[in-house]
């Protein structure tokens, strides 16, 4: 019976004519309507204001990505506060998009160069979503769309005028430069490392990059009057650089070579500020020096051209000097020589109170440069007789207690000189003590012995053209001040 029914079916023409009809409407249905989605599907809906509908037409798709997850149902223009017009644009989309993150951003594309465009959503990473019915703002309509006509309305006739002209020229300057250039960019990096904070001082405001370009302007506008001779200036360059030409390659390994050169410079340089320093102080402590040379100049010109032919002779001695400066070379590689600078040093700094202390005996009294002239002199001068080392008569004061006879006591008056005087430790600069040239300065006191230091200070007056004489048939020196009395027992 069931047999009987389909076959009835399938024979009659009416009942396959009616659903081949339904087919085909529902079919027509589903595909009028596909634009905007397949009924009785759930859908996110959201409102999205751009600043210009940018040609976007109603069924247009919404991307995430790349994948369409959407359609525009419907778009309205809108009147914002400042007057400008915007559209809304009303999205149905699938639910896989809800929610859309609300630091998202939208952005209207061309689809084809054909004009087609559709609505790219990029979803942010806000933890908060929009929900159904919300709308996305206009400020997240970034960044702004570029139309393709727009980018091709760049290139007007000057411009592919200059492009070609620029290509040609490049083409020119680029030709057989393949190695330079991959040496450029593989120095490239290191340039853009060192250019970051040069970039971040010119950006700082204390930089003041404005005022820099501000004074530029007004230097040019200075310059200005004088523009004729700054066109001759350029005119003497040419000239110079056509000068330079002949010496291309020498200029060329130059700045081959100048790279390294200033990296040199910038791993030493810092290296020699004490040097630098050092040498400032010295200059400052020549400056007295150098100002007396004016007056030398000509002695020492006479100097440098007697000097030419010692120069001469000079190279002879080196030769033979170089035997000497190995042994000196030997020595200070020697290891023991080390150790004996090392005691040197202790010795210096062992001796260099005492010679702090003794110094001032020669560097102030002129002690030491004394006795020895004086002494030449004692072995040098005289009478008939001999010299005053060989022949010396010395006559005692008379008196009690003499030096002539058995005394009691010192040498205590009598007659002036027959007065006790000697000063054992005569005081000289240094270590505390008064600050004198005491030795043979004494005021002698006529009438009363003086044993020690004479009182007062005798000052640091010291004759330096003394000189061995006589007195009374006896030797004395003539020492600088006022002797006073005798210097019996002294």
């Amino acid at each position: 019976m069931n047999r009987r029914g389909a076959a009835s079916i399938a024979a009659n023409p009416v009942l396959i004519g009616a659903a081949t009809t339904l087919i085909v409407v529902v079919a027509v249905f589903l595909a009028y309507n596909a634009n905007n989605g397949l009924p009785f599907v759930p859908t996110y809906d959201l409102k999205v204001v751009v600043p210009n509908a940018a040609n976007l037409v109603p069924g247009n798709e919404v991307r995430v990505g790349g994948s369409r997850v959407g359609v525009i149902d419907e778009i309205t223009p809108r009147r914002e506060p400042n007057g400008a017009v915007s559209a809304v644009l009303n999205l149905k989309l699938e639910t896989v998009v809800d929610p859309l993150p609300r630091d998202s951003t939208v952005l209207v594309r061309s689809r084809s160069a054909l004009g087609m465009k559709y609505l790219e959503l990029n979803r942010g990473d806000s933890t908060e979503g929009f929900v159904t019915g919300d709308t996305v703002p206009l400020a997240q309509a970034t960044p702004a769309p570029v139309e393709i006509d727009e980018v091709l309305g760049t290139f007007d006739e000057p411009t592919r005028a200059a492009s070609r002209t620029n290509m040609n020229e490049f083409g020119g300057a680029l030709s057989a430069r393949g190695e330079s250039l991959n040496d450029a960019l593989g120095s490239l990096p290191g340039l853009l490392r060192t250019l970051q904070p040069v970039m971040a001082n010119l950006a700082d405001p204390r930089t003041d990059l404005e005022g820099f370009f501000r004074g530029l302007g007004q230097a040019a506008a200075e310059a200005a009057p004088v523009g004729r001779e700054q066109a001759s200036l350029f005119r003497g360059l040419d000239t110079t650089f056509t000068a330079l030409s002949d010496v291309r390659e020498g200029l060329q390994e130059t700045i081959s070579t100048g790279p390294r050169t200033m990296q040199t410079a910038i791993d030493e340089l810092p290296r020699q500020r004490p040097v630098l320093r050092n040498a400032e102080a010295l200059f400052s402590e020549l400056r007295p020096g150098v100002r007396a040379i004016s007056s030398a100049a000509p002695d020492l010109a006479q100097t440098f051209t007697r000097g030419r032919t010692v120069l001469r002779e000079s190279v002879e001695l080196n030769e033979r000097l170089e035997p000497t400066f190995r042994s000196l070379q030997e020595f200070a590689e020697d290891p023991l020589s080390t150790l004996g600078i090392r005691s040197l040093r202790t010795t210096v700094q062992i001796a260099r109170p005492t010679v702090a202390d003794l110094a001032p005996l020669q560097t102030v009294c002129n002690y030491a440069s004394l006795f020895f002239r004086n002494a030449a002199s004692v072995l040098s001068e005289g009478t008939a007789t001999g010299t005053w080392g060989r022949f010396i008569i010395i006559s005692s004061p008379e008196g009690p207690n003499n030096e002539g006879t058995a005394s009691s006591s010192f040498a205590n008056g009598g007659t002036p000189e027959n007065f006790l005087h000697t000063n054992p430790y005569p005081n000289t600069p240094g270590n505390g003590r008064t600050n004198e040239c005491e030795a043979g300065n004494e005021n002698w006191v006529k009438g009363r012995p003086v044993i020690g230091n004479v009182p007062g200070n005798q000052g640091r007056n010291v004759d330096r053209t003394e000189r061995a004489t006589t007195d009374g048939g006896g030797l004395s020196q003539s020492i600088p001040g006022d002797q006073g009395g005798g210097t019996n027992g002294g």
